[in-house]
C-alpha cells in the first residue's frame, strides 16, 4: 500500500484535495469518481516531497509515437476505458518526455477533457492530422480505427524520412570526409612546402599562390573562417524559416538538377495524397481535411496550390480543377483525383497515389545513389589531386631551370 495525495474539484467547481492509501494510481481515480469527484491530480506522496530537478527534454522518436498509438488503439477496441489505458501507457512508456506528455493527456482527459482535445494542447507532440483524426473517431464511434489509421500514417512518413536520410548518408560522409581531407593538407602540409619554395625565390604557379594564400586563412585566421560558416549557416537558416526565404527554398528544392529535385516533388506528391487520404478515410470533412493537408505538406509551393483548392471547393467546384494549373501535380495525379471524385473513391485514389509515388521515391533514391557515389569519388580525387599539383609544379620550375 503506497499513500498517494489527489486534487480533485465536485461537479459545482468546489475543489477537493488530500490523501488516499491505496494499491495505485488507478484505484485512487475509482474511489474518487465514486464520491462524485473529478480527479485533477494523482500523485505518489513520496514522489512529491523529492526535489524537482529539470531534465534535458529528450526527443520522442516517431516509431515510440507510432508504438504508443497502436498500444492505445488496441487497448480501447478490447474495451478498455480511455482512462485506464492512458494509465497502462504511462506506467510502460521507458521516453520520459512521451511519458510526461501522457501524464498530461490523462488529467486532461480525467478533468473531463475529450481524448482529441487533450491531445491537442500538446501539438509539439501531436499534430493536426492526429488531433482530427482523433477527433473524428471520437465523433464517429470509432476511436480504435482511427488511431490504427493515425499509427499507418506515422509509420508511412517515417519510412518515406528514413529513405531520405539513407539517401543522404553516403553524400554527407564522403563531403564530410573530403572537407577533413582539405583542410588537413592545407593546414598541416602545405606550410612543409612553403619553407621549401622560399628557397627557390622566383615567381610562384597561380595555383600555388592560391593554395599558399589559402593555407594561410585557415593556419592564421581559423578564427574568422568558423565565424564566417557560422554566420552563413545562421543567416541562411533565418532566411529559410522567413516566409519569402522559405517560398524561394521550396521552389528552388524543386529545380535542383542530377533528379533531386524530381525526388523532393515525388515525396511532396507522396506526403500530401497519403496524408488527405487517412483525413477523409477518417471521416474528417473534406474542407478541414484540405486545410490541414496545406499546412502539414512541407512545401509551399504545395501549400500554395490547396489554398487554390479550398477556395474553388467552398464555390462548389472540384479539388482535381485547381490543382490542374499547379506545375507541382501531373496530369496523371489529377486524372486519378478527378475519377475519384466522380466515383465517390476519393480515399481510395488517394492512396494508390500515395503508393505509387512511395515507390518512386524509392526507386529515384535508389538511382540517386548510384550516380553520387562516383560523382563523389572524382570530388575528393580532383581535392587532393588539386593540392597535389598546385605544391609540385614549383619543384618541376625548378627541376627545369637546372636542366
Amino acid at each position: 500500500m503506497s499513500t498517494f495525495v489527489f486534487k480533485a474539484m465536485d461537479f459545482a467547481g468546489a475543489k477537493a484535495s488530500g490523501e488516499v492509501e491505496a494499491e495505485s494510481k488507478q484505484v485512487v481515480a475509482d474511489q474518487l469518481k465514486q464520491r462524485g469527484l473529478v480527479v485533477l491530480e494523482i500523485a505518489d506522496k513520496r514522489s512529491s516531497r523529492e526535489i524537482n530537478i529539470a531534465v534535458l527534454k529528450k526527443k520522442v522518436k516517431p516509431a515510440e509515437l507510432t508504438i504508443m498509438t497502436r498500444q492505445l488503439s488496441t487497448m480501447v477496441s478490447s474495451g478498455m476505458t480511455i482512462l485506464r489505458g492512458l494509465y497502462v501507457l504511462e506506467a510502460q512508456t521507458d521516453n520520459k518526455t512521451l511519458q510526461e506528455t501522457i501524464v498530461q493527456v490523462r488529467k486532461d482527459v480525467e478533468a473531463g477533457l475529450p481524448l482529441s482535445d487533450a491531445f491537442e494542447r500538446h501539438p509539439k507532440l501531436f499534430s493536426p492530422l492526429y488531433v482530427s483524426m482523433t477527433r473524428a473517431g471520437e465523433t464517429g464511434g470509432m476511436l480504435d480505427a482511427a488511431l490504427l489509421r493515425v499509427a499507418d500514417q506515422l509509420e508511412k512518413e517515417d519510412s518515406l524520412r528514413r529513405q531520405v536520410k539513407s539517401a543522404m548518408a553516403y553524400p554527407a560522409v564522403v563531403m564530410s570526409f573530403a572537407g577533413i581531407v582539405l583542410i588537413a593538407l592545407v593546414a598541416f602540409i602545405v606550410p612543409v612546402f612553403v619553407s621549401v619554395f622560399a628557397s627557390f625565390g622566383g615567381e610562384l604557379p597561380a595555383i600555388t599562390k592560391f593554395t599558399v594564400m589559402l593555407s594561410d586563412l585557415v593556419t592564421g585566421y581559423w578564427w574568422l573562417c568558423m565565424a564566417v560558416v557560422a554566420g552563413l549557416v545562421f543567416a541562411f537558416r533565418r532566411w529559410k524559416r522567413s516566409k519569402t526565404g522559405r517560398a524561394q527554398w521550396d521552389t528552388l528544392r524543386l529545380r535542383i538538377p542530377m533528379g533531386i529535385g524530381n525526388i523532393v516533388q515525388k515525396i511532396a506528391l507522396a506526403r500530401w495524397s497519403r496524408t488527405l487520404s487517412a483525413l477523409v478515410s477518417a471521416g474528417v470533412p473534406i474542407l478541414q481535411a484540405l486545410e490541414i493537408t496545406g499546412r502539414t505538406a512541407g512545401n509551399h509551393v504545395v501549400e500554395k496550390a490547396m489554398q487554390d483548392v479550398i477556395a474553388n471547393v467552398k464555390a462548389g467546384g472540384t479539388i482535381a480543377a485547381p490543382l490542374a494549373k499547379a506545375p507541382v501535380f501531373p496530369g496523371m495525379v489529377c486524372s486519378m483525383l478527378a475519377v475519384g471524385e466522380e466515383t465517390g473513391a476519393l480515399d481510395t485514389m488517394l492512396s494508390k497515389i500515395a503508393d505509387f509515388y512511395e515507390d518512386q521515391v524509392e526507386a529515384a533514391v535508389k538511382q540517386l545513389t548510384s550516380i553520387l557515389e562516383p560523382i563523389m569519388i572524382v570530388i575528393v580525387g580532383g581535392i587532393v589531386g588539386f593540392i597535389v599539383i598546385a605544391m609540385y609544379m614549383p619543384l618541376f620550375k625548378v627541376y627545369d631551370q637546372i636542366k
